[in-house]
């Protein structure tokens, strides 16, 4: 049973009612020093509260106070402890990303849902993806591809018609955004352990940002992507609603 909870919260209004509610009636402790992390927002913040952590060893637990709340519990004052003991965890591997700038500089980020390129301007991108080493598309015409993990898989990735994962499962989705040639491409099934790297055609004429979560990367000529299994983020949810459960059940909505 937790007997710290640290609170955060997003700065919308709803959460930081609950937050005030929260805090007053449990308590809050130091997150360097609390047992479990309740997050109040929505996905983004979800997200943004997992990065923030990664040091510490907390797991985190969301309740819903934005519009989606895919990766978030139902939000409910009563009960709190008691929901956080019964909670079943969830650990996700986040992929890690090396970003070479037109200019020479480098970036680094992780992400937990995917990581993608998109178009930074007028003309469809031009992009080369090389797995492992090995070339496999010589010029994919596009509006932008990504990379997502199986949690991020209802995200970005399943607004492009990308496929869903099982949470448990050790793959990745290699999706495209309306792809003009190869026609439709969709993309492509990867194992876990590829490593995936994306080289922009013409940069100059056809300039391409990468984005990480969410974190825009301006002027990217190539973006190395691989799933980093020494990076673990633990996630809790109410029992019979954890991420498996819910990506089964957005394929049948």
């Amino acid at each position: 049973m937790p007997s710290k909870i640290a609170f955060a919260a997003s700065r919308a209004p709803v959460a930081q009612a609950a937050h005030a509610t929260l805090t007053q009636r449990y308590g809050n402790a130091p997150l360097a020093e609390a047992d479990v992390i309740v997050a109040l927002g929505g996905d983004g913040f979800m997200l943004q509260t997992l990065h923030d952590t990664l040091e510490l060893l907390a797991p985190v637990y969301g309740m819903n106070c934005g519009t989606i709340g895919f990766m978030m519990n139902a939000y409910a004052e009563d009960e709190l402890v008691e929901r956080l003991t019964a909670a079943e965890e969830a650990v996700i591997n986040p992929l890690s990303m090396r970003a070479t700038h037109t200019d020479g500089r480098q970036s680094r980020a992780l992400a937990l849902n995917e990581v993608a390129l998109l178009r930074a301007g007028p003309q469809a991108a031009k992009l080369q993806i090389t797995v492992d080493g090995r070339l496999r598309m010589q010029e994919l015409v596009c509006d932008g591809a990504l990379v997502a993990t199986p949690a991020g898989s209802t995200a970005y990735n399943y607004s492009a018609h990308g496929p869903i994962l099982p949470i448990g499962a050790d793959v990745l989705a290699l999706t495209a955004m309306a792809a003009f040639r190869p026609r439709r491409w969709r993309g492509a099934l990867l194992p876990k352990t590829a490593k995936v790297r994306f080289d922009v055609l013409e940069p100059e004429k056809r300039p391409v940002m990468a984005d990480a979560d969410g974190t825009s990367y301006r002027d990217v000529a190539s973006v190395e992507i691989q799933s980093e299994p020494s990076i673990s983020h633990r996630i809790l949810f109410d029992p019979g609603h954890g991420l498996e459960e819910r990506l089964i059940s957005e394929q049948f909505t």
